[in-house]
C-alpha cells in the first residue's frame, strides 16, 4: 500500500509539470523583454485551452545561465543565432517535429538554413534585425555614420552603450579592424582596451530602458537594435538610425524547444501559432522588428518595406556579420567585459 501510494504521488508530480491546478496543459515560455504582441499569449491560451507561463530575459547570456541552473522548467525559448549554435552543441535543444509546424512554409528563405542551424532542425525564425546607432539630429553637429563617433570626446557623457558583451565587444573589434567573431586573444584584448578607453565618455550601459531615455532626449546617441530604433523614431521625430560604415551585426532570433521541455508538442504548436500570418503580423506591428513571415512582409505598405531601418538593402546587409558561437573563448569575452563594467 505504501509503495502504491508513493508511485501515485510520483505520477501526480509528473503530471503537475504539464498541467495547472485547473487541469489545463501548461506551456512555459522564456523570451526577450517587450518582444511579443500584447494579446498574443491570451489568444494562444484561448485557442489551445491551456495556460502560458511567460518570463523574460534581457541578454542571451542571462537566459543561458538560468537554463543551466534550472532544469526542466521551460518549453519554448527564443535565443539569438550564436546562442542557438552553442545550445545545439551542448545538446540543450530538442530536434523539432516539423510536421507540427506547417506554417514554416511561410518563412522567408533568407532567414532559413543559416549556418547556426542548418536545415532548421532545432529552431524556427521569429524576428531579425541589425545593431546600429540611434542619434538625435538636434544634438549632433553632423550626421552620425561610424562607430568611431562613439569615441569622439565632444559627446562625453552624451551617449549610451549597450550592456551586452557580444554587441559592445563586437563594435570594438570592428573599430580595431577585426572580425566580430574573433577568437584571437590579442585582438580581443585590444578590443577590451578600446572599450576601456571609451568608458569615461559613456553616460551609461543600458538595456531596454534606452528606448525611454532616447525618446526623452536624455542623450545624443545610443547603440540599439533596429526594431527598438523604429519604436523610438515613431515617438520622437528628431531621432534617426544608422548602420555604421565599418559594418555591424545582422542577427536572427529563433524559437526553440528545450530538450527537457515538459510539454514538447504544445511547444511546437506555439511555434506554429507564432508563424501564422495573423499572429506574425500582430507581433511585427507591436515590436517593430523585421518579420521573416513572407505573407506579412508581402502585405506591408511600401514605405515600411522600403524603410532602410527595418529592411536594409542587400549592400548594407553584406557589410554585416552574424555572431558565431565562440566556444571556449566565450569565457574570455565575459572576463574582459566584466573588467570593463566593474572597473
Amino acid at each position: 500500500m505504501i509503495s502504491l501510494a508513493l508511485a501515485l504521488a510520483m505520477l501526480l508530480g509528473l503530471a503537475a509539470g504539464c498541467a495547472g491546478d485547473d487541469g489545463k496543459q501548461t506551456l512555459n515560455v522564456y523570451n526577450w523583454g517587450d518582444y511579443i504582441g500584447e494579446d498574443v499569449i491570451e489568444k494562444f491560451e484561448d485557442q489551445f485551452d491551456c495556460k502560458v507561463n511567460y518570463e523574460m530575459f534581457e541578454q542571451n547570456e542571462d537566459m543561458y545561465t538560468k537554463l543551466k541552473t534550472v532544469k526542466g522548467t521551460y518549453d519554448v525559448v527564443i535565443p539569438s543565432d550564436y546562442m542557438i549554435e552553442r545550445m545545439i552543441r551542448e545538446d540543450m535543444l530538442a530536434e523539432l517535429n516539423l510536421d507540427n509546424i506547417p506554417n514554416l512554409q511561410y518563412i522567408s528563405d533568407y532567414c532559413l538554413n543559416r549556418d547556426f542551424d542548418p536545415g532548421n532542425k532545432y529552431s524556427v525564425p521569429y524576428m531579425w534585425g541589425t545593431v546600429g546607432i540611434i542619434y538625435n539630429k538636434t544634438m549632433v553637429e553632423s550626421p552620425v555614420d561610424a562607430w568611431a563617433d562613439l569615441w569622439d570626446p565632444q559627446y562625453e557623457k552624451n551617449f549610451f552603450m549597450m550592456n551586452s558583451v557580444r554587441d559592445s565587444m563586437g563594435i570594438a573589434l570592428l573599430l580595431c579592424g577585426y572580425d566580430m567573431n574573433s577568437r584571437d586573444e590579442a585582438q580581443i584584448e585590444e578590443a577590451k582596451e578600446k572599450l576601456m578607453e571609451q568608458k569615461p565618455l559613456v553616460l551609461a550601459y543600458t538595456g531596454d530602458e534606452v528606448k525611454d531615455k532616447m525618446i526623452a532626449g536624455e542623450a545624443a546617441m545610443a547603440v540599439c537594435y533596429s526594431g527598438d530604433a523604429i519604436t523610438m523614431i515613431e515617438q520622437n521625430e528628431d531621432l534617426d538610425y544608422v548602420i555604421p560604415i565599418e559594418g555591424s551585426n545582422l542577427w536572427f532570433d529563433n524559437m526553440c524547444v528545450l530538450k527537457d521541455a515538459p510539454n514538447k508538442e504544445l511547444a511546437e504548436q506555439f511555434i506554429n501559432f507564432m508563424c501564422s500570418e495573423e499572429i506574425a503580423a500582430e507581433n511585427r506591428e507591436y515590436i517593430n522588428y523585421s518579420t521573416p513571415q513572407s505573407q506579412v512582409l508581402e502585405n506591408l505598405p511600401d514605405e515600411i518595406k522600403n524603410d532602410p531601418v527595418q529592411y536594409p538593402d542587400r549592400e548594407t546587409l553584406d557589410r554585416c556579420q552574424i555572431y558565431k558561437d565562440l566556444g571556449d573563448m566565450a569565457g574570455k569575452y565575459d572576463e574582459f567585459w566584466t573588467r570593463i563594467i566593474v572597473n
